[in-house]
């Protein structure tokens, strides 16, 4: 099975997860220190995206989305 991540951005995110444990990592947008370890994860996988690494399409936020349930019947 091929690898879902390349080890380009496993060591993009291993630094940003080094870098929010010794309080240096950023958020983009406000820049506030970031303490989440998903966002972590996230912004050393933006990084990776940026370089040009082997990473998965971001999902979008539309398809966790329930769908309406389609009733059958005469009215």
């Amino acid at each position: 099975m091929a690898r879902k991540y390349s080890k380009a951005s496993g060591r993009k995110v291993e630094k940003a997860m080094d870098e929010m444990k010794h309080g240096k990592l950023r958020s983009g947008g406000s820049g506030k220190k970031v303490t989440d370890r998903k966002q972590a994860i996230a912004i050393g996988l933006s990084e990776a995206r940026r370089a040009g690494a082997k990473v998965p399409r971001r999902r979008s936020s539309g398809s966790t989305r329930a769908v309406a349930p389609v009733t059958t019947g005469s009215r």
